[in-house]
């Protein structure tokens, strides 16, 4: 049972998140294939995944073209025999673009820049990698939405826009999927502790303040760390979670369970 023996494909796993699921992964027994366009990063992890007797590659791959997604299938399945699990990572947030992230100041470009990587890009994945999946007795797919999915924040027309076709897309690919034997999830973490939450907070008017907006809801009182993302990732990579299917989990710290800030209970953040 787990991860062991599973061949895992992670975009977007050179930092935060997918690193994060990554190392976890591949401490547990799984092969697991690194995609970034951050090659730095990538070949970094991979070494001391490796370093740690784990199994890894490196793949440089940019999600938003159709070559390259092809191309990244075929190199992860080449190396390890195949495809098991593919893990949609790969996102950004318009804070990563630009500093203007009004609805009056954003320009068009940027907002298709983050729907092109974080929808096109989960799409475009699924369907390259459905001929290595249609092989696999494992097989899924695991993809990032965000609490933004569900819910609406501050300077995120973008990002909030494309987690919620995220979340939506998963189910219709479940449907469709469903079949072939492919199972399709999604999980939304709350405020996980990432470059791209880095980047969002720098941004901001008052960063002090949106620290708080984020945070200050969450009934565990502190930021998400990637582990705790990545543990739901491998589970839900995992035989154990053979009956989810088509499922949305938020792994938020409880803010979406209320409504309201921790102050209110008495507890510090």
């Amino acid at each position: 049972m787990g991860v062991e023996g599973l061949k895992i494909l992670i975009t977007g796993g050179a930092v935060g998140i997918g690193a994060g699921t990554a190392r976890l992964a591949a401490s547990r027994g799984a092969c697991v294939t690194v995609s970034d366009v951050n090659d730095e990063a990538g070949e970094a992890l991979v070494e001391e995944i490796r370093a740690a007797d784990g199994k890894a590659i490196y793949c440089h791959a940019d999600v938003t073209d159709d070559k390259a997604v092809s191309d990244l299938m075929f190199r992860a399945a080449d190396a390890f025999g195949g495809i098991d699990v593919l893990h949609n990572n790969a996102g950004i947030h318009e804070s990563m673009l630009t500093k203007e992230l009004t609805l009056e100041t954003m320009t068009r470009d940027i907002f298709e820049r983050v729907m092109n990587t974080n929808v096109t890009g989960v799409w475009l994945c699924a369907k390259y990698a459905l001929p290595y999946l249609r092989e696999s007795r494992s097989a899924s797919i695991i993809n990032a939405g965000s609490t933004s999915s569900i819910s609406g924040y501050p300077q995120c027309q973008a990002y909030g826009a494309s987690k919620g076709a995220v979340m939506q897309l998963t189910k219709m690919l479940a449907v469709d999927l469903a079949p072939d034997g492919i199972r399709v999830n999604c999980y939304c973490p709350g405020s996980i502790h990432t470059q791209i939450v880095d980047k969002f907070l720098e941004a901001a008017p008052d960063p002090e303040l949106m620290l708080n907006t984020m945070t200050l809801t969450h009934l565990i009182p502190r930021m998400g760390k990637p582990v705790d993302v990545a543990e739901i990732v491998c589970f839900l990579a995992s035989p154990e979670s053979s009956f989810v299917n088509g499922a949305v989990w938020t792994i938020d710290g409880g803010s979406l369970a209320w409504r309201g800030t921790n102050d209110m209970l008495g507890m510090e953040a």
